[in-house]
Parts: structure tokens; C-alpha cells; sequence
């Protein structure tokens, strides 16, 4: 019998948890395994807040998925379709621009979610979203930014706000990182001279009467007051609903002058699973108790942030890294039941506890009924959180890390990770190929030196030199390339991707005109030709 083909899209704890049971109880003569993830790392996003006050080393949270599962193939591209008929996935192309379809017998679909803006006018522009590595990085390169222009800034209110730092959302993710900001901006100001005696202002923005509602409300009572004393402000019953680069628009009416806004809003589910055609609840992929995507039973199974699924008990399972590796060893082995027959497993699993960092020696904690606050509280958080780290050599760098932390005050290194900006120029030697015919249209090309000839088989349809423009047609339509082209010369072009071309398209009208009756006009010449 051939191996059957295992799938599995996403590589945060339920992707990666379900590639290890599935190598550990399935025979590499039993099943083709294969992930794909845009990092080739799982992140351990339960300590992402620390990265932001240098508690823990950057890349000290992420294990290589290669070495969690060894027998995986790693697939590192993005998702952009996926077609539940034919079952075949399609991942976006690599150095080649070529889309790679993905054939499966089983789908295992742990895309999580994605930071959702919509509605909120500045946000995208402004909001620091708080969800990957790339976030933390961002944001704790932001922060030391703003104290250094905070140092040499001599209007006191100027001072002030880039000294003001908003997060919205208080749920976990918004509690942790509102509290190891606040004691990194406090740790660290003394090392700017005009800071020392400067007051910053963090406030925390939240929808409901009281922050971490997931917990239980003296718990989450003693979380405030704790916030409260640090000098955190606690704005409940209200959000976040604009953004400009100088302040924060809350729903009341209230402005915050400040610098810093970053978000912990709730995720929406990511935009090739909103296409997908199937049942969902709320945009979330429906599931049944046994995991299984609703319509394709024993084909498909979904689990993690992106799913709606029930346990047998009829309680919604929430979006915890608990609950999401339980999900995903279960469905491992109701994936080995369908390949070898037998009875599939339904997801009992209510919970064991919720924890919270509170930063600073402090923390909250509900473990199987038991409420702990404080010291205590702080010492189960780190020693739960530390236990279920993946591999020994994370667990003690990070041991060491916090080690560190106690003895000596925060790193303020600011690791630069400078942007290529979108437009750029490419050189060509004679003879090399530009593009092929079939390629995916990813970019729109202007020859400022050199020249170029245009393929079609063995035919020459035409040749361009600088100041000419070519690849549009594909862009406009979204199409593959029709033509091959090829530097006849020594080349130099300007490089603009399609999202660039889309938006000076979109912005500047009188730019679009010019490459759509380009693109009339060529069309019209290959008609004539065929």
C-alpha cells in the first residue's frame, strides 16, 4: 500500500504537536508527512512578552521545526489556496516565481489567526500588532527608539507623548505585555540623563469592566490593583477605535496624545481561510468534537486559533497552547485511525489552569480550582511555562537568560532590521532570462539601460530598450507571464512588485493609465498576431 499523504498547514503549537505524534506513532512507509509555515520555527508564545523587556533572548522562545520533527517535510511558503474537491493545496512560489500545488489524502488546517484592523482608520498604519516574533522585534526596537528621541526632545508635551505608550486589548497577550513594557520603560529611563525624573504613561485600553476575563474576577481584580500601583492606567469599557501618528482614538471620544500603540485585539482567521467554502462560526472553521471540519469528516481536520470546535461536554475550546497541542495530538491519532482503521477519539479536554505575568515578581495563577497570586504565583508561572518549553538546550538558555536578568539591568541594543523598500534595481548579464513564459506576473519592469527581446517559443516578437516598460499585463490580470524575455544585453531594471504597482496604481490614476493602455495595446498586437 502507498504511503498516504499527510498535510499540515501551520506551524504554531497545533501543526508542530501534530507533526511529532503523527512521526512518533505512524511508519515512514505509512505516510508521507508535510508542513508548511512561512518560518521554518515554532514560536513559544506564552513568553513572547519578555522579548520585549529583554528578559529572554530573541531567539531564545523558537525552536527549529526541523528538529522537533525530524520526518517532516518543512514546506516554507504561504498558503494561497485551497481546494477541498480536488484536495490539492496551493502555496505561494518561492526564488522561482511558480506556485507549488500540494496534493494530500489527509488536511490537517492550523493556520491560526491574523491581526484584524479592519474598521479601525489608521491602525494598519500606526497600531503595532503584537502576534510573532517579527512583532516583538518591532516593537522593542520601537520603544528604545522613543527613549532615545525622548532624551534629546526639549517641548515637555513633545516629551510627553513619546514617553505615552497604549495597548489595547486586556486579555492575556495585552495584560503580559502592558506589564513588561511598563517595567522595561521604568528599568531603563535612568540611562538617559534628561529621563531620570521623567514620568511615562502606559495605559491599557479594554472593552469590558474588567481586564483578563478568562479568570476568575478576584484574580483579575488583583491583577488591576497590581497594574494599578506600577502606575499602569486601566481604561475599561472602552477601545481602541483609530489611529494617527500622534495619538490614539478611543470609542468615548477620548484622545491619547502618544508614539506607541500596539494591539492585542482579537484575531481574525486568515484571508484563504475566509474564502474557503465550508461551515464556520463566527469566521472560524466549524469542527466536530472529533476535530473534524464539518462537510469533510475523515478528510479534513482543523484545531488551534483558527477553529470553533466543542468539547464532548459542549464547552467552546478556547485559543490556549494547552488545549491547541491536546486538539492536535488527537487529531494525529484520529488521522492513524482513518489510515489504519479504527475508532476515532473525541476532545474531552476542559483545562487544567490559566497563569498571567504581571511582570516584576508577580503573577496570577488558577490551577485545577487553586487561585495563587504574588511571588508564588510568578515562581509556578515560570516553572510551568519553563517545563513545557520545547528541547533541553531552550530550556537552559532561557534558565540562564533569567538568570541574567536578575543580575545585571535590560540590554538596550537596538537591533536594526532594515527594510528593502519595494521599488528596487535588478542587472541582467546578455542572455540571461528575466522571466519566463508562465511565470506568476509578481513584478512590473522599466529597462533603464540595455536591451531586451520578448519570446513566445521559438518566435521573436519584439524587442525594447531603456525607457521601455514590460510585465504589466500579467500584473493587471493576474495571470501568468504569455512571454519569455531575455537581456540581449548587459541590463539594468527597475523592479516594482505587484502590491507597489497596485497601490501607485490605485493612488495615482494617471500612472495606472499609462500601463493599462499599454496593456490594451499589446493585447491588441498579440490578437493581431495569433
Amino acid at each position: 500500500m502507498a504511503a498516504k499523504r499527510v498535510l499540515i498547514l501551520g506551524g504554531g503549537f497545533a501543526g508542530v504537536y501534530a507533526a511529532q505524534r503523527l512521526e512518533k506513532v505512524l511508519r515512514p512507509d505509512e505516510a508521507k508527512i508535510q508542513l508548511v509555515n512561512q518560518e521554518n520555527y515554532l514560536v513559544y508564545q506564552p513568553m513572547l512578552p519578555e522579548v520585549i523587556s529583554g528578559s529572554i533572548g530573541i531567539t531564545d522562545i523558537v525552536s527549529p521545526i526541523r528538529h522537533l520533527c525530524p520526518r517532516t517535510q518543512l514546506i516554507m511558503r504561504e498558503v494561497e489556496a485551497i481546494d477541498l474537491a480536488r484536495k490539492v493545496v496551493t502555496v505561494s512560489p518561492g526564488f522561482r516565481p511558480r506556485q507549488l500545488e500540494l496534493p494530500y489524502d489527509y488536511l490537517v488546517i492550523a493556520l491560526g489567526g491574523v491581526t484584524n484592523f479592519y474598521g479601525m482608520p489608521g491602525m494598519i498604519e500606526h497600531g503595532k500588532p503584537f502576534r510573532t516574533l517579527a512583532d516583538a522585534l518591532a516593537l522593542r526596537n520601537h520603544l528604545i527608539q522613543v527613549l532615545e528621541e525622548a532624551d534629546v526632545e526639549t517641548d515637555p508635551v513633545e516629551q510627553q507623548k513619546l514617553l505615552t505608550f497604549v495597548v489595547a486589548g486586556g486579555g492575556f497577550s495585552g495584560v503580559e505585555l502592558i506589564a513588561e513594557l511598563n517595567d522595561f520603560v521604568t528599568s531603563v529611563k535612568s540611562s538617559y540623563g534628561n529621563l531620570r525624573n521623567a514620568k511615562p504613561r502606559c495605559v491599557l485600553v479594554h472593552p469590558k469592566d474588567h481586564i483578563l476575563p478568562e479568570m476568575d474576577q478576584q484574580l483579575a481584580l488583583f491583577a488591576e490593583k497590581i497594574l494599578g500601583e506600577r502606575g499602569v492606567e486601566i481604561l475599561a469599557n472602552d477601545r481602541v477605535t483609530a489611529a494617527t501618528s500622534e495619538k490614539a482614538v478611543l470609542k468615548s471620544g477620548k484622545e491619547i496624545p502618544c508614539k506607541t500603540m500596539a494591539s492585542t485585539v482579537p484575531a481574525a482567521v486568515p484571508a484563504v481561510l475566509q474564502k474557503l467554502e465550508c461551515q464556520k462560526d463566527k469566521g472560524r472553521l466549524l469542527a466536530n468534537t472529533r476535530m473534524e471540519l464539518a462537510g469533510f469528516e475523515g478528510q479534513v481536520w482543523t484545531v488551534g486559533d483558527c477553529a470553533a470546535a466543542t468539547t464532548v461536554a459542549g464547552n467552546p475550546v478556547p485559543p490556549t497552547a494547552q488545549h491547541a497541542t491536546r486538539a492536535a495530538e488527537l487529531v494525529a491519532d484520529n488521522i492513524v485511525a482513518a489510515i489504519r482503521g479504527g475508532q476515532a477519539r473525541e476532545f474531552a479536554f476542559e483545562g487544567l489552569g490559566k497563569l498571567a505575568s504581571l511582570g516584576h515578581y508577580s503573577a496570577i495563577a488558577e490551577i485545577m480550582g487553586v487561585r495563587v497570586s504574588g511571588f508564588l504565583a510568578w515562581v509556578l508561572w515560570r516553572g510551568i511555562y519553563l517545563m513545557k518549553m520545547p528541547g533541553l538546550n531552550r530550556k537552559v538558555r532561557i534558565g540562564l537568560d533569567w538568570l541574567v536578568a536578575l543580575l545585571f539591568p535590560p540590554d538596550l541594543v537596538q537591533i536594526k532590521a532594515a527594510s528593502e523598500a519595494g521599488i528596487v534595481r535588478q542587472h541582467f548579464d546578455a542572455g540571461e532570462t528575466v522571466f519566463h513564459q508562465g511565470d506568476l506576473g509578481d513584478n512590473v519592469y522599466i529597462i533603464e539601460k540595455g536591451q531586451c527581446a520578448v519570446l513566445r517559443g521559438d518566435d521573436h516578437l519584439a524587442d525594447l530598450g531603456a525607457g521601455d516598460y514590460f510585465g504589466e499585463m500579467a500584473v493587471l490580470g493576474n495571470v501568468s507571464r504569455n512571454a519569455t524575455v531575455r537581456a540581449v544585453t548587459a541590463t539594468d531594471v527597475l523592479l516594482i512588485p505587484r502590491g507597489d504597482f497596485h497601490k501607485l496604481k490605485t493612488s495615482v490614476p494617471a500612472f495606472g493609465a499609462v500601463f493599462e493602455d499599454l496593456a490594451k495595446a499589446r493585447q491588441s498586437s498579440n490578437e493581431q498576431r495569433d
